[in-house]
């Protein structure tokens, strides 16, 4: 099956270790990872890969990282890197790595994600989303725009439904794509939620999750208008039956993100009538993400049981 990308945007290509495309023409092989700027021209411009920006972020300088992947000031370095299976089962995810809206956990909380889905015939798209800087919407701009594209490609890649997963902030992004998409297209048909941020309630939130995203220093206490983007972006209370079938998984302990992020977001889904199912593990702290064999993994004890429960949940959303 032929991978198609358009002309102009192969000018926009950028590469994680040393993907490439097959030649046009070729049809026995899938690509391997491929990365492509979500806004080639810079995120001022109105000329994106799926539709421009309404914004900027307004933040300057070069992105920066960490050597385990963790990267900052994601600015017109927005991108999403696609992991095409040989053989598509028919699902695609679109991969929202944490970070606080500071930054993007790039390789654990993304690239990691997407070999355990294509090791299960499973496209994933993982989305290097810029950072709000108190934009609201900023995020949500790139996640739907990494949909639109995944739409638009979808049966050539033999892809027939598409779902988002998150992590962390991450997870809080993926909440939103569930419940404030724009239409058909950037609606996700499915939702995996890992040791999410949900609320913007100050007494349960991710302190600097709610900062990064609403700017909350900007608003003195008690302004109207900080009270409305806090509950704009409690999804708990965003929650409706069009809200896509949800997995949630988290551990009691987790001392960064308070599992009742969880348990309300639970509660309004199952208060919908939307399917949904959770699993809090006794020991699972925060960030303990997706991990190789031969890497030091915080929830070993349980990891089979996670992946075995996840991959369940998957298959029967076929």
């Amino acid at each position: 099956m032929r991978t198609k990308i358009p002309f102009l945007l192969m000018a926009a290509l950028t590469f994680s270790c040393s993907p490439k495309l097959a030649p046009q023409g070729q049809t026995d092989a899938r690509p391997e990872p491929v990365t492509l700027l979500l806004y080639p021209e810079g995120q001022a411009v109105d000329k994106g890969l799926a539709g421009g920006p309404l914004e900027s972020n307004g933040l300057t300088g070069p992105e920066t990282f960490r050597k385990d992947g963790f990267r900052y000031n994601v600015t017109d370095s927005a991108s999403v890197t696609l992991y095409i299976p040989e053989v598509c089962n028919g699902q695609m995810v679109v991969v929202c790595p944490g970070g606080g809206y500071y930054g993007v956990a790039m390789v654990y909380e993304g690239y990691r994600v997407a070999e355990w889905m294509n090791a299960r015939g499973i496209a994933a798209c993982v989305v290097k989303y810029r950072m709000p800087n108190g934009h609201d919407r900023i995020p949500l701009q790139d996640v739907q725009n990494a949909f639109r594209y995944c739409r638009a490609h979808a049966a050539e890649w033999g892809v027939t439904k598409i779902g988002v997963m998150g992590f962390s902030a991450g997870g809080h992004l993926a909440a939103t794509a569930s419940n404030l998409f724009a239409d058909k297209t950037t609606r996700p048909d499915f939702s995996i939620l890992i040791y999410p941020v949900i609320t913007m309630d100050p007494a349960v939130s991710h302190g600097g999750t709610r900062k990064n995203l609403l700017g909350a220093e900007n608003f003195s206490e008690g302004d109207p208008r900080l009270d409305r983007l806090e509950d704009r972006y409690s999804m708990e209370k965003q929650v409706t039956v069009s809200t896509p079938p949800t997995f949630i998984a988290l551990g009691a302990d987790d001392k960064t993100v308070p599992p009742e992020n969880s348990l309300r977001y639970f509660e309004s889904l199952h208060a919908a009538g939307v399917p949904a199912e959770l699993h809090i593990y006794p020991e699972g702290p925060h960030g303990f993400s997706f991990r190789r064999s031969d890497e030091h993994d915080p929830i070993a004890y349980c990891r089979p049981d996670f992946d075995a429960a996840l991959t369940r949940w998957l298959e029967g959303l076929r």
